[in-house]
């Protein structure tokens, strides 16, 4: 029996926050998890270590976008004055070929501590470009 497995583009996707879909992301990166590994050595057992899960880590997210809205810089403006510290759910959704989402990873207690603004260039034709990095409590696939 085969089957058969579809190859997806990593340029379609979606960040949903606050339940507001938002596909102005140029790109997201940082969904990743790692879970430690603690070794212990039993007293006569000389074949092996027992290797045992600890605690899992997970990195945080990076996410770029042309500069347009002040949104993001607005929330970030909360923790950076201490005025307004607000944690968010967010989704990251993979879009398939025919426009449905296909995969979905579900953040929990997003916090965003680092804003990077555009590069300014003469002579340039690139785009700015803002970023926004984010710690959370970790992340579920949904989908």
């Amino acid at each position: 029996m085969t089957t058969s497995r579809t190859v997806y583009s990593s340029y379609r996707f979606w960040v949903e926050l606050k339940g507001v879909t938002e596909g102005a992301f140029s790109e997201c990166s940082g969904l990743q998890a790692e879970t430690e590994v603690f070794e212990w050595e039993e007293g006569g057992v000389n074949t092996h270590k027992h290797r045992l899960p600890g605690r899992t880590k997970f990195s945080n997210l990076v996410l770029k976008r042309g500069v347009a809205a002040p949104e993001l810089w607005k929330w970030y403006a909360g923790v950076v004055e201490g005025k307004k510290i607000a944690r968010h759910e967010l989704s990251i959704i993979l879009i398939g070929y025919v426009g449905t989402p296909e995969a979905r990873w579900d953040v929990t207690g997003a916090l965003p501590i680092k804003w990077v603004g555009p590069t300014f260039k003469s002579g340039s034709t690139e785009a700015a470009v803002e970023t926004i990095e984010l710690l959370h409590y970790g992340f579920k696939r949904v989908k």
